[in-house]
């Protein structure tokens, strides 16, 4: 330790990550300090998907003039759910450094058996939908058994179902090649809304689970003798919360339905659209639950270890074996929640249903910023990933360009976030290696 001219000793110039990494709480600047060291350091986390959503958007309200409309925004929602879904679900196996290359055909094999069972053998949906989750349960199921305990690589396991429950698409939906979707409430979750209120509602929901599990995180904290992020942190989440979900729901409880026509002075027509689309609180209901299970739990915390360095959990007592089976249980029952919300928004299910699903789902998830390497990433960030995507082809549809520009700009994206990743892992390891 160092003296002053006085003699008296002096304290160590710490960087912020050593600050906070001592036990110190910090300040507020000295925690934007230690994020922006993470950043260079290659954790970037969402923040590419952040930046390129807020930049297409810009984009497109300056090249159409309906991409801003309440209307449209309504759309983006809707149409994000399904991918937002799947997404979350193959969260789980990615961050083991895994994949599920069957995770749509599922949600559509068991989205075609619920059809079926309702139309053709009058079984009440509810039970029908039960069944179809069993069947998604039971896939996962499969899944992990072949690679968690016999060892084979989840790549080629669930290619074969990728191309096996194709064909029991085919024989259980038929010649017909769609059925229609006759349940009222399970059409409702993708074409009707809230009541204006309940939107208000919703929101202060959010805003008090978000501030409950910030404050009961800091006193964990404190009990186990962690250093706690600085509380203007938390004041700073829940506001920015409360203006974009309050931007959200006031934009959709506006009327976005068609104005009426004046005939010889009288309203003629019309409809009266407005408040926040059903799926929303699904989504953000599934999106909760999954990340405090990821962030707050052993078998989340065992995931990322997992993930990080298998051997190194299975040394540390972590039973692989199990987790990775049930990884690919959730996965496989969350892509039915998927298959749920596409159903509902096309109103039909074929025999094709979610065979090109699960590709725009690990492009979510790798856009966002979960690491296909494994160990890194949240859900949230799959979330943004599928926002993106949603965005891409909600945009270029309004300007009416053909789908081949879709499906090339979706490409590129992808190629361009792995490439980050890639990168950030390799800035990321050689700043270890230079420490």
């Amino acid at each position: 330790m160092s003296t002053q001219h006085d003699g008296t000793p002096t304290q160590a110039v710490m960087s912020p990550n050593d600050l906070i990494g001592s036990g110190q709480e910090g300040t507020l600047r000295d925690q934007v300090s230690a994020w922006l060291q993470r950043v260079r350091g290659g954790e970037m986390g969402a923040l590419p998907a952040v930046a390129g959503f807020v930049v297409l958007s810009i984009l497109f309200s300056i090249l159409s003039p309906f991409f801003l409309t309440e209307r449209n925004f309504a759309n983006l929602m809707t149409q994000a759910a399904t991918l937002v879904m799947l997404g979350m679900a193959l969260v789980f196996v990615i961050l083991l450094g895994e994949i599920d290359l069957s995770a749509g055909v599922t949600a559509g094999a068991s989205m075609g058996i619920f059809v079926v069972l309702v139309s053709r053998f009058s079984v009440p949906w509810v039970l029908a939908l039960v069944i179809a989750f069993a069947i998604g349960l039971a896939i996962g199921t499969f899944i992990g058994f072949f690679v968690a305990q016999v060892g084979i690589p989840s790549f080629v396991v669930t290619l074969g179902l990728f191309l096996g429950l194709q064909g029991v698409q085919l024989v259980v939906i038929g010649e017909s090649g769609a059925i229609r979707v006759q349940v009222p409430e399970l059409l409702a979750i993708q074409n009707r809304n809230l009541e204006p209120w309940m939107g208000w509602v919703l929101l202060a929901i959010v805003l008090a689970i978000s501030a409950g599990t910030s404050f009961w995180d800091r006193r964990r904290r404190t009990r186990a003798g962690v250093p706690n992020r600085t509380i203007t942190l938390v004041w700073a989440k829940l506001g920015i919360i409360a203006v974009l979900g309050g931007v959200a729901v006031y934009l959709l409880n506006r009327n976005r339905g068609q104005a009426p026509t004046i005939l010889n002075g009288e309203s003629v027509g019309g409809n009266i659209i407005e408040g926040v689309p059903i799926v929303v609180p699904f989504v953000l209901a599934i999106l909760w639950i999954g990340t405090f299970v990821l962030d707050r739990t052993k078998y989340g915390r065992y995931i990322y270890a997992i993930g990080g360095n298998a051997e190194a959990a299975r040394r540390a007592g972590v039973k692989i074996v199990l987790i990775r089976w049930t990884a690919f249980m959730v996965c496989s029952s969350l892509a039915v929640v998927a298959g749920v919300f596409s159903a509902s928004k096309v109103g039909s299910v074929d025999a094709a249903a979610g065979r090109d699903l699960v590709l725009s789902g690990v492009a979510a998830a790798v856009v966002g910023g979960v690491s296909l390497f494994g160990g890194r990433g949240r859900l949230i960030h799959a979330a943004v990933g599928a926002l993106v995507i949603a965005v891409i082809t909600n945009g270029l549809g309004l300007l009416n360009l053909p789908a081949g520009v879709n499906y090339a700009v979706t490409g590129g994206v992808l190629i361009l976030a792995a490439t980050v990743d890639a990168v950030s892992r390799k800035r990321a390891g050689g700043s270890i290696l230079r420490t």
